[in-house]
């Protein structure tokens, strides 16, 4: 069953949530086929979304870079908000191709506003200086080709 395009969030709504929002979730196809689902930070930039990890998830995505992020909130059915991007998420396997990408920059520096230092307790923004080291840390850049968007608020009552 589709959502209907009334209970969408409007390109702003989309914004703040995803400027707000402290976690996603990112699904990748791991061995065996079976799906690896993992609670990140993140950023928003470009339409992208970006996050920084390490281990299973880079190696799923370098295999297969299908995938599926939910960013939600609230916990009752009649104010769930949230939105669903399917794409494909690209590793920038080093500097340079951090240094290349449009949109990273941004991202950093808005994840450094979000999460103030980490945890919330900096009293400046500080940049997300994270970059490629060993095997399998490194930055992603997930981009959808398809997004759901709900907004259960506006639900008739």
């Amino acid at each position: 069953m589709a959502i209907p395009k009334d209970l969408a969030l409007t390109p702003e709504q989309l914004d703040e949530l995803m400027l707000t929002t402290w976690n996603m979730r990112v699904a990748t196809l791991g061995p065996g086929e079976r799906i690896n689902l993992t609670p990140l930070w993140f950023g928003w930039a470009g339409g992208n979304i970006y996050f920084y990890c390490r281990g299973q998830k880079v190696v799923n995505l370098r295999r297969s870079p299908a995938a599926t992020v939910l960013v939600d909130r609230n916990e009752r059915f009649p104010e769930l908000q949230g939105a669903m991007f399917q794409g494909h998420g690209t590793v920038l396997e080093d500097a340079a191709a951090e240094a290349a990408d449009p949109h990273l920059e941004e991202a950093r520096w808005q994840m450094g506003r979000k999460y103030a230092g980490g945890h919330g307790e900096a009293a400046e923004p500080k940049r997300n200086d994270a970059t490629a080291r060993g095997r399998n840390w490194r930055w992603v850049r997930f981009e959808p080709n398809r997004v759901v968007t709900w907004d259960n608020f506006k639900l008739s009552r």
